[in-house]
């Protein structure tokens, strides 16, 4: 009985002290030489935002500690000094450790003890500064060289080998600091090789298929260096910023491309709930906030697929409810759907139908006489519909506001000879079917009455419509 009790103490006692030596929360304890009694900052990347998390005030001896008893979620962290200069550093598992350094002239004398993930990024960081001066200096040597065919051609061997060494130093950090958060981190930023293509010889326009085929490995294996299910890389700007790169840059801008990139992404990031809200958010935004004709049908699916399905338990009911009204105002007028007819009387008193206009092209116009903006563009509308009238090109005017007198002496002033419809009491539910929110604005919608173009600006149509006809081979 003795020895079991004994044997039994024994265990407690390494339990308890096994516990209390998992240190909890995160104790950041800085030594700045050169100042003192100054306020420091620790922030956090978010997206392309910082955010501040904590705040402490050095000592006369340019000591201080950041500290609290709950732990800090990992990622790159920033130490702000005083003039909004600042340094960043890793939060790994252990954040209990301490940084040394120099005011003003901390980068070069930092120093971590008791972080090896954060010595280890320090000792990135200079490499990396110093690899990229490199890279740099050559590129200013091509530039300098670019009249000289011999020099153009030694300088880029240079450059490609260059790169070559920057990449297998990444690939080195990397395997030297596999599963821990400064391997994420690099590894999330070395770009994903594409192989070389091959064309058979019997191609005729080679450098065509090569480019072709290299953009689509880019496009499907652009994202395959970031592990989707380690949610260390949201407090990084790294997600954000290949994000933005591959939705802005990357991507050919036409909607069908990158709402097949979007099938593809989704379920990728689906595996950390996290993530996950982090992509569906940045998705939206973009989208929402581009001014890329074609782009509403983005927001519209992320809508469909995310918002109003159930998988955006973040938002709120009423943010949802207004999201479905701005939804149904955009689904009706997206490019490739049949435009709703519109019925309605005339500057001649006739009853005039959208769907009767026998034209290659019906340019609709909503608009106002006394709309500064409108005073503007209305003129040079007048100005291409002169011309462009005998080449398949009608107008559908719609007049927005209810001044009658106005409106007819404003056509009859500025000999508007074109469709002018007028309903003031919106009984076809204009402003809906096409959205309008201000004036001008301009559809252009091809001969069965399917929407080709929005919301351009009245000096884009003529150049739409020569493009529009080139590629799709239309026009008398």
């Amino acid at each position: 009985m003795v020895k079991r009790l004994f044997a039994g103490l024994i265990l407690s006692v390494i339990a308890t002290t096994t516990f209390s030596q998992q240190k909890q929360g995160y104790r950041i304890s800085i030594s700045v030489g050169g100042l003192h009694d100054s306020t420091l900052y620790l922030a956090y990347h978010f997206g392309e935002k910082q955010y501040l998390r904590d705040t402490m005030k050095l000592d006369r001896n340019g000591r201080g500690v950041f500290s609290k008893s709950e732990a800090l979620p990992q990622g790159i962290y920033m130490v702000v000094m005083p003039g909004k200069k600042y340094f960043e550093i890793l939060i790994p598992d252990n954040q209990y450790f301490t940084i040394s350094c120099t005011y003003p002239d901390f980068y070069s004398t930092l120093k971590f003890s008791g972080s090896p993930e954060n010595s280890a990024f320090l000792d990135y960081q200079r490499k990396w500064v110093t690899l990229q001066e490199r890279a740099s200096q050559i590129s200013t040597r091509l530039r300098n060289n670019r009249q000289n065919s011999d020099s153009v051609r030694i300088i880029s061997e240079i450059g490609k080998k260059n790169d070559a060494k920057m990449k297998d130093y990444l690939n080195g950090v990397v395997q030297a600091n596999s599963g821990n958060i400064l391997g994420m981190v690099v590894r999330a930023i070395i770009p994903v090789d594409v192989p070389e293509i091959k064309v058979p010889p019997y191609i005729s326009n080679p450098d065509s298929v090569k480019w072709v085929k290299s953009y689509i490995y880019n496009k499907e294996h652009f994202f395959d260096n970031i592990d989707f299910r380690d949610e260390r890389i949201l407090r990084t700007p790294i997600l954000y910023n290949r994000l933005n790169t591959y939705f802005t840059n990357v991507l050919i801008q036409h909607p069908d491309s990158i709402i097949s990139a979007i099938d593809m992404l989704i379920p990728q990031c689906s595996v950390n709930k996290k993530i996950f809200q982090f992509v569906a958010v940045f998705l939206f935004n973009h989208f929402r906030e581009s001014e890329t004709m074609g782009h509403d049908a983005i927001v519209v699916k992320l809508a469909d697929e995310i918002y109003l399905s159930g998988k955006a338990d973040w938002t709120t009911r009423e943010w949802r409810d207004n999201l479905r009204k701005e939804v149904d105002r955009v689904r009706p007028n997206l490019i490739g759907v049949k435009a709703h007819d519109l019925v309605m009387s005339s500057f001649t008193g006739e009853m005039v139908s959208l769907y009767d206009v026998k034209k290659e092209f019906v340019i609709l116009y909503f608009w106002e006489p006394n709309c500064g903006h409108c005073q503007e563009e209305t003129p040079k509308l007048k100005a291409f519909y002169d011309k462009a009238r005998y080449q398949g090109v009608e107008v559908f005017a719609v007049c927005t506001q209810n001044d009658r007198s106005k409106w007819e002496k404003y056509i009859q002033d500025n000999k508007l000879t074109w469709i002018n419809g007028w309903d003031p009491q919106r009984a076809t539910n204009y402003d809906y079917y096409y959205n309008i929110n201000s004036t001008p604005t301009v559809y252009i919608l091809d001969r069965n009455k399917t929407i080709i173009a929005k919301k351009l600006p009245v000096e884009s149509i003529n150049s739409f419509i020569d493009n529009y006809k080139k590629y799709h081979k239309t026009g008398p």
